[in-house]
């Protein structure tokens, strides 16, 4: 094939592997930064791709995301702050395993978990574009509420030791995703007066204000440092992994499928994809009391999802020019920029820049391992510094990344009230996973059903009238009303007895 030829020696140009070698290095010190996300590193690329040609653009936008999706694991790892709001589903059983002096399995399991769920993204890419954006493109808001529903779902599985807190937990995510104007009315809500909070409250804020603020201030309140995670030496990262990895291959596999079906579809992700494969881990684990202790579990499948979720969000954007998550809305615009105008055509007018895409997915994903190892080898550094030392570092990190994202002091206000939240939800046993959830689904939920809603004319039956969204509300539901009836069961038989003489008057 001329064009794949053409493509080849396209990516293998000299000046194009160093722009990705370079590309991917930023993008894992990006990535491993709380507060700097993914998508903020794509976005700081953007100015730079201006004076590339198209492949090496394309390439370091590519490079650079796969890193930084993975890069999160380090920190949630080490420090329990994800680095990336994809980290942030697994990151109490990551942490947990750090301080039972497992980090090196933990990171070695989310690496290799990463590049093989990237390679499998490459592939579904490569070989099924037309098919999975043609699905993709049969979903409108009552599919995207089902969607949207199911997902909040996970918080339910997730936090199934302490399900009426999961739920007030949810709760109060769903409400702070409620924060500014109203989609429908356009009338302002919750904000109190407030310019700057009309524009409601940003995920990647509220994210580090939850997970890396209330983790400094818990450090602060305790004073007290983990001892076996300070003298781990993290050098055998694939020790062991061999057989992890083979107990729980179909997991891996799964993680796979859901985060390609899940990135395909438009604005759902890496994140979103993360969540759900993660709750399905849990659900269907022989061991799912483990699930939040340190369990490695959890890991294989949601860090499978990450990253393959990452090709699947390349699909609508290149076959139909339908962002799949916020990098890709990011691409969107490079490729315009470059004459590569997304849609059904680009197959027919630029075959070899489109096999060039999907050989850099390839070369990205095979550089992780060695690139991902070499960055695993240096942050075992973090575990020797003095905690009172690297507290206020992160601090600081933190502050910065939240007020990059709209270069407004707002944004550092988020993550310190966010952030005392989290602590005081923390400290009375309220999970803050369901939280999060929260507020990443809450938008896509309302605006699926107001949607839907006047689509029908406020029928409710008009979520069930699509058969796709026929068939997900249904599925939704039946998840519901069996974890519904079984806590109640589970209530009525862990009831005391009346005739027991230990509970009679």
């Amino acid at each position: 094939m001329p064009a794949l030829e053409e493509a080849l020696l396209l990516v293998f140009d000299p000046y194009v592997i160093a722009v990705i070698l370079l590309s991917s290095l930023f993008g894992l010190v990006v990535g491993a930064l709380p507060g700097l996300t993914a998508t903020m590193a794509t976005a700081l690329l953007v100015p730079i791709t201006f004076f590339m040609e198209p492949v090496p653009a394309i390439g370091a936008i590519i490079a650079a995301s796969a890193m930084a999706i993975f890069a999160g694991d380090i920190s949630g790892t080490l420090l329990r702050i994800p680095g990336t709001p994809a980290s942030a589903a697994y990151v109490e059983d990551a942490y947990r395993m750090t301080g039972k002096g497992q980090a090196e399995l933990a990171l070695g399991a989310c690496l290799v978990t990463s590049a093989i769920g990237g390679l499998f993204g490459a592939l579904v890419l490569a070989f099924s574009a037309p098919a999975l954006a043609e699905f993709a493109l049969r979903f409108s808001s009552p599919e995207y509420f089902w969607l949207a529903c199911f997902g909040l779902s996970c918080a339910v599985f997730i936090s199934t030791d302490a399900p009426v807190k999961g739920v007030v937990s949810l709760l109060i995510g769903l409400f702070i995703a409620t924060v500014g104007i109203d989609i429908t009315a356009g009338y302002p809500r919750f904000t109190f007066g407030s310019v700057e909070l009309m524009g409601g409250v940003s995920f990647i804020p509220a994210m580090i204000g939850m997970f890396a603020i209330g983790e400094i201030l818990r450090y602060t309140i305790a004073m007290e440092r983990p001892v076996e995670a300070v003298h781990q030496a993290i050098v055998h990262v694939f020790r062991g992994l061999g057989r992890v990895l083979w107990r729980y291959r179909t997991n891996m596999m799964r993680g796979n499928l859901i985060g390609v079906v899940v990135g395909v579809l438009p604005g759902a992700g890496a994140d979103i994809a993360a969540w759900i494969s993660y709750a399905v881990a849990k659900r269907f684990s022989k061991e799912p009391e483990k699930f939040g202790t340190g369990h490695v579990e959890g890991l294989v499948d949601a860090g499978a999802a990450n990253n393959s979720a990452l090709g699947g969000a390349w699909v609508p954007a290149l076959v139909f020019g339908i962002p799949g998550d916020s990098i890709t809305a990011i691409v969107i615009g490079v490729l315009y920029m470059k004459n590569m105008n997304p849609g059904p055509t680009i197959m027919l007018h630029a075959p070899e820049l489109l096999y060039a895409v999907f050989i850099t997915f390839f070369v990205a994903n095979v550089l992780m391992m060695p690139l991902g190892y070499a960055a695993i080898r240096l942050s075992r550094q973090i575990l020797h510094v003095p905690r009172d030392t690297l507290m206020p570092v992160i601090l600081i990190f933190c502050i910065v990344g939240a007020f990059a994202i709209n270069n407004t002091v707002f944004g550092v206000g988020i993550i310190l009230v966010l952030g005392l939240l989290a602590f005081i939800m923390e400290e009375n046993g309220f999970p803050i996973a369901p939280a999060v959830l929260g507020i990443v689904l809450g938008p896509l939920v309302e605006d699926s059903f107001m949607t839907s809603m006047i689509k029908s004319d406020g029928n409710l039956l008009g979520f069930f009238e699509r058969p796709i969204a026929a068939v997900l509300g249904v599925v939704t539901v039946l998840i519901w009303t069996w974890v519904i009836v079984g806590w109640s069961v589970r209530a009525w038989r862990g009831r005391p007895s009346p005739m027991d003489p230990e509970t009679a008057d």
